[in-house]
């Protein structure tokens, strides 16, 4: 079973030129139908505070939508929906129809988010080839008690989308490995590239195993990561080494 990860620099605020670009880096990456696919947070807008600007229109989610169709996989996208207005990780499924939504628990109050996206309440998790799956977003990585419940329920791989910048990345890398090691999954997390009015950023997106070590890393350039995720492998793990049986 593969995961994908597309690594690029949304440009700002501009929804029909981020949708163009998704469409042809899908179009390059070419993934197997029944894979998974992961975009980075607010992938339509970049990480803006202007919410009326990143609010997904109908014609963006429409159009991310028909890619997760045209492409036969579930595909996790960075949008910003509701009202009032949250930052979300969407999931598609190959039919096109929504799999799952998650809101970001964490909004980053240092860069002003929890002032104007309202913050979610609880993880979520949805199917996929057989495994159980959860979407975090960026600043909920630095929060390891939003993760244990979704482990406690059985978390199989664990999603993290993101707009975080270059001069933290280090701190990206790590802990991404600490969630996967504290709860026995894989981890996929998937970054933005580029600049904003805000921050530099430099992707770094990658995939770790069950056991912390890193599978593939994206490096700082636009492009797609692919790994195979062996969770028969991962189950027999969690077997021998049961340390979740332990979480209060």
């Amino acid at each position: 079973m593969k995961v994908y990860g597309i690594q690029f620099g949304p440009v700002w605020e501009d929804q029909p030129a981020n949708c163009r670009r998704i469409a042809a880096l899908l179009t390059l990456a070419a993934p197997e139908a029944g894979s998974l696919v992961v975009l980075p947070e607010m992938c339509v807008s970049g990480f803006t505070m202007n919410a009326s600007a990143a609010a997904s229109t109908a014609t963006t989610v429409e159009r991310l939508s028909g890619l997760a169709r045209q492409h036969g996989v579930h595909l996790v996208a960075g949008l910003a929906r509701g009202g009032p207005a949250a930052n979300e990780a969407v999931v598609f499924g190959p039919d096109g129809d929504e799999a799952c939504r998650y809101r970001k628990q964490r909004p980053f109050t240092f860069g002003g988010e929890a002032e104007v996206y309202q913050a979610g309440g609880r993880f979520e998790m949805f199917d996929w080839q057989g495994a159980r799956v959860a979407p975090f977003i960026c600043y909920d990585l630095r929060f390891p008690e939003l993760f244990r419940p979704a482990a406690a329920a059985g978390m199989e791989l664990l999603v993290v989308i993101a707009s975080w910048p270059k001069r933290r990345i280090e701190h990206w890398v790590k802990l991404l490995q600490a969630r996967a090691i504290e709860n026995q999954c894989h981890v996929i997390g998937v970054n933005r590239t580029g600049s904003d009015p805000v921050n530099e950023h430099n992707g770094r997106s990658m995939i770790v195993n069950a056991m912390g070590e890193l599978v593939v890393d994206a490096g700082e350039a636009e492009g797609v990561i692919c790994a195979e995720i062996d969770f028969e492998a991962q189950r027999d793990l969690r077997v021998r080494l049961p340390f979740l049986r332990d979480m209060v």
